[in-house]
Protein backbone atom coordinates (compact mmCIF):
# COMPACT_ATOMS: atom_id res chain seq x y z
CA UNK A 1 0.00 0.00 0.00
CA UNK A 2 2.83 2.43 0.79
CA UNK A 3 4.09 2.39 -2.80
CA UNK A 4 0.60 3.22 -4.06
CA UNK A 5 0.29 6.13 -1.64
CA UNK A 6 3.70 7.44 -2.70
CA UNK A 7 2.71 7.28 -6.37
CA UNK A 8 -0.64 9.00 -5.70
CA UNK A 9 1.10 11.83 -3.84
CA UNK A 10 3.46 12.43 -6.75
CA UNK A 11 0.89 12.02 -9.51
CA UNK A 12 -0.33 15.61 -9.44
CA UNK A 13 3.19 17.07 -9.58
CA UNK A 14 4.17 14.81 -12.50
CA UNK A 15 1.15 15.98 -14.50
CA UNK A 16 1.45 19.69 -13.73
CA UNK A 17 5.18 19.76 -14.47
CA UNK A 18 4.83 18.85 -18.16
CA UNK A 19 2.89 21.16 -20.49
CA UNK A 20 1.64 18.35 -22.73
CA UNK A 21 0.41 16.34 -19.74
CA UNK A 22 -1.41 19.36 -18.33
CA UNK A 23 -3.09 19.85 -21.70
CA UNK A 24 -3.99 16.17 -22.08
CA UNK A 25 -5.55 15.85 -18.63
CA UNK A 26 -7.20 19.25 -18.99
CA UNK A 27 -9.07 17.96 -22.05
CA UNK A 28 -10.21 14.92 -20.10
CA UNK A 29 -11.88 17.23 -17.59
CA UNK A 30 -14.09 18.61 -20.38
CA UNK A 31 -15.80 15.25 -20.98
CA UNK A 32 -15.27 11.71 -22.18
CA UNK A 33 -15.66 9.97 -25.52
CA UNK A 34 -14.41 6.40 -24.95
CA UNK A 35 -13.89 4.16 -27.96
CA UNK A 36 -14.80 0.87 -26.28
CA UNK A 37 -16.92 -0.50 -23.46
CA UNK A 38 -14.51 -3.08 -22.05
CA UNK A 39 -16.20 -5.73 -19.91
CA UNK A 40 -13.81 -7.97 -18.04
CA UNK A 41 -13.15 -9.81 -14.81
CA UNK A 42 -12.31 -8.18 -11.48
CA UNK A 43 -9.15 -10.32 -11.38
CA UNK A 44 -6.13 -8.17 -10.45
CA UNK A 45 -4.01 -9.85 -13.12
CA UNK A 46 -6.19 -8.50 -15.91
CA UNK A 47 -5.29 -4.87 -16.67
CA UNK A 48 -7.27 -3.57 -19.67
CA UNK A 49 -4.98 -0.60 -20.33
CA UNK A 50 -1.94 -2.89 -20.24
CA UNK A 51 -3.52 -5.36 -22.67
CA UNK A 52 -4.79 -2.72 -25.11
CA UNK A 53 -2.24 0.06 -24.69
CA UNK A 54 -5.10 2.48 -24.08
CA UNK A 55 -4.79 5.91 -22.50
CA UNK A 56 -7.14 7.66 -20.04
CA UNK A 57 -10.46 8.37 -21.70
CA UNK A 58 -10.33 5.56 -24.26
CA UNK A 59 -11.90 2.66 -22.34
CA UNK A 60 -15.17 2.67 -20.41
CA UNK A 61 -14.76 -0.30 -18.08
CA UNK A 62 -17.16 -2.72 -16.43
CA UNK A 63 -15.56 -5.31 -14.16
CA UNK A 64 -17.44 -8.14 -12.50
CA UNK A 65 -16.46 -11.48 -10.98
CA UNK A 66 -16.04 -13.78 -13.95
CA UNK A 67 -16.75 -10.94 -16.44
CA UNK A 68 -20.42 -11.86 -16.13
CA UNK A 69 -23.09 -9.79 -17.87
CA UNK A 70 -26.39 -10.23 -16.01
CA UNK A 71 -29.31 -10.99 -18.34
CA UNK A 72 -31.38 -7.87 -18.94
CA UNK A 73 -34.48 -7.86 -16.76
CA UNK A 74 -33.14 -10.57 -14.45
CA UNK A 75 -34.21 -8.55 -11.38
CA UNK A 76 -37.58 -7.07 -10.49
CA UNK A 77 -36.21 -3.72 -11.59
CA UNK A 78 -33.98 -4.09 -14.69
CA UNK A 79 -33.15 -0.40 -14.38
CA UNK A 80 -31.73 -0.91 -10.88
CA UNK A 81 -28.51 -2.77 -11.62
CA UNK A 82 -25.03 -1.31 -11.65
CA UNK A 83 -24.05 -3.52 -14.57
CA UNK A 84 -27.14 -2.60 -16.61
CA UNK A 85 -26.63 1.10 -15.86
CA UNK A 86 -23.00 0.96 -16.99
CA UNK A 87 -23.88 -0.81 -20.23
CA UNK A 88 -26.79 1.51 -20.96
CA UNK A 89 -24.77 4.66 -20.29
CA UNK A 90 -21.88 3.51 -22.48
CA UNK A 91 -24.17 2.49 -25.34
CA UNK A 92 -26.92 5.13 -25.21
CA UNK A 93 -25.14 8.20 -23.86
CA UNK A 94 -21.47 7.79 -24.72
CA UNK A 95 -22.33 6.01 -27.97
CA UNK A 96 -19.32 3.67 -27.88
CA UNK A 97 -18.91 1.97 -31.27
CA UNK A 98 -17.52 -1.27 -29.83
CA UNK A 99 -18.06 -3.56 -26.84
CA UNK A 100 -15.46 -6.12 -25.81
CA UNK A 101 -16.17 -8.96 -23.38
CA UNK A 102 -12.76 -10.21 -22.27
CA UNK A 103 -12.37 -13.45 -20.33
CA UNK A 104 -9.04 -14.81 -19.17
CA UNK A 105 -7.14 -17.98 -18.43
CA UNK A 106 -6.82 -19.26 -14.86
CA UNK A 107 -10.16 -17.62 -14.01
CA UNK A 108 -11.10 -18.39 -10.42
CA UNK A 109 -14.78 -17.69 -10.99
CA UNK A 110 -15.19 -19.97 -14.00
CA UNK A 111 -12.90 -22.59 -12.45
CA UNK A 112 -14.96 -22.70 -9.26
CA UNK A 113 -18.17 -23.07 -11.25
CA UNK A 114 -16.76 -25.76 -13.53
CA UNK A 115 -15.63 -27.78 -10.50
CA UNK A 116 -18.86 -26.99 -8.63
CA UNK A 117 -16.81 -26.00 -5.58
CA UNK A 118 -18.39 -25.58 -2.17
CA UNK A 119 -18.47 -21.82 -1.60
CA UNK A 120 -20.69 -21.80 1.47
CA UNK A 121 -18.07 -19.76 3.34
CA UNK A 122 -18.47 -16.91 0.84
CA UNK A 123 -22.24 -16.80 0.21
CA UNK A 124 -22.20 -13.62 -1.86
CA UNK A 125 -19.64 -15.13 -4.22
CA UNK A 126 -21.57 -18.39 -4.34
CA UNK A 127 -24.83 -16.60 -5.11
CA UNK A 128 -23.27 -14.49 -7.86
CA UNK A 129 -21.61 -17.41 -9.62
CA UNK A 130 -24.68 -19.63 -9.41
CA UNK A 131 -26.96 -16.91 -10.74
CA UNK A 132 -24.68 -15.52 -13.45
CA UNK A 133 -22.60 -18.43 -14.74
CA UNK A 134 -23.87 -21.51 -16.54
CA UNK A 135 -24.19 -24.90 -14.92
CA UNK A 136 -20.90 -26.85 -14.55
CA UNK A 137 -21.90 -29.36 -17.23
CA UNK A 138 -22.54 -26.54 -19.70
CA UNK A 139 -19.22 -24.82 -19.05
CA UNK A 140 -17.07 -27.95 -19.22
CA UNK A 141 -17.52 -30.23 -22.20
CA UNK A 142 -15.77 -33.16 -20.50
CA UNK A 143 -14.34 -34.20 -17.14
CA UNK A 144 -10.78 -33.41 -18.25
CA UNK A 145 -11.53 -29.70 -18.47
CA UNK A 146 -12.36 -29.61 -14.77
CA UNK A 147 -8.75 -30.46 -13.95
CA UNK A 148 -7.21 -27.80 -16.21
CA UNK A 149 -5.98 -24.80 -14.18
CA UNK A 150 -6.29 -22.63 -17.29
CA UNK A 151 -10.00 -23.54 -17.81
CA UNK A 152 -9.50 -21.95 -21.24
CA UNK A 153 -12.23 -23.77 -23.14
CA UNK A 154 -14.78 -23.16 -20.39
CA UNK A 155 -13.90 -19.46 -20.22
CA UNK A 156 -14.27 -19.14 -23.97
CA UNK A 157 -17.73 -20.72 -23.85
CA UNK A 158 -18.59 -18.33 -21.05
CA UNK A 159 -17.41 -15.31 -23.07
CA UNK A 160 -19.61 -16.31 -26.00
CA UNK A 161 -22.58 -16.59 -23.64
CA UNK A 162 -21.96 -13.09 -22.24
CA UNK A 163 -21.79 -11.59 -25.73
CA UNK A 164 -25.15 -13.18 -26.46
CA UNK A 165 -26.55 -11.77 -23.22
CA UNK A 166 -25.58 -8.29 -24.37
CA UNK A 167 -27.84 -8.71 -27.39
CA UNK A 168 -30.77 -8.92 -24.97
CA UNK A 169 -30.24 -5.33 -23.76
CA UNK A 170 -32.68 -3.01 -25.59
CA UNK A 171 -30.07 -0.28 -26.01
CA UNK A 172 -27.59 -2.76 -27.50
CA UNK A 173 -30.24 -4.30 -29.75
CA UNK A 174 -31.20 -0.90 -31.16
CA UNK A 175 -27.61 0.03 -31.96
CA UNK A 176 -26.90 -3.38 -33.51
CA UNK A 177 -29.96 -3.06 -35.74
CA UNK A 178 -28.79 0.40 -36.76
CA UNK A 179 -25.43 -1.10 -37.71
CA UNK A 180 -23.33 1.26 -35.59
CA UNK A 181 -22.28 -1.07 -32.77
CA UNK A 182 -19.96 -4.08 -32.84
CA UNK A 183 -19.62 -6.86 -30.24
CA UNK A 184 -16.36 -8.70 -29.62
CA UNK A 185 -15.45 -11.71 -27.48
CA UNK A 186 -11.83 -11.85 -26.33
CA UNK A 187 -9.77 -14.35 -24.38
CA UNK A 188 -6.58 -13.23 -22.60
CA UNK A 189 -3.94 -15.78 -21.59
CA UNK A 190 -2.39 -14.54 -18.35
CA UNK A 191 0.74 -16.68 -18.62
CA UNK A 192 1.67 -15.68 -22.18
CA UNK A 193 -0.11 -12.39 -22.89
CA UNK A 194 -1.74 -13.87 -26.00
CA UNK A 195 -5.13 -12.37 -26.89
CA UNK A 196 -7.62 -14.35 -28.94
CA UNK A 197 -10.87 -13.08 -30.48
CA UNK A 198 -13.98 -15.11 -31.20
CA UNK A 199 -14.60 -15.39 -34.93
CA UNK A 200 -18.30 -16.09 -35.49
CA UNK A 201 -17.69 -17.25 -39.08
CA UNK A 202 -15.73 -20.27 -37.83
CA UNK A 203 -17.00 -20.25 -34.22
CA UNK A 204 -13.48 -20.32 -32.83
CA UNK A 205 -11.11 -18.09 -30.85
CA UNK A 206 -8.18 -17.06 -33.03
CA UNK A 207 -5.26 -14.64 -32.51
CA UNK A 208 -6.09 -11.00 -33.10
Amino acid sequence: MDSFIHHARDFHSRITTLDEERERFGKLAQGQAPEVLFITCSDSRVIPSLITGSQPGQLFELRTAGNAVPPYGASDRPDCSGEAATIEYAVSVLQVPDIVVCGHSHCGAVGARVRDEDLAAVPAVDGWLRSQLAEPAELAADHHEKDEPQVSAAVQRHVRAQVERLRGYPCVQRRLEAGDLRLHGWFYAIDTGLVLEHRPDVDAFLPL
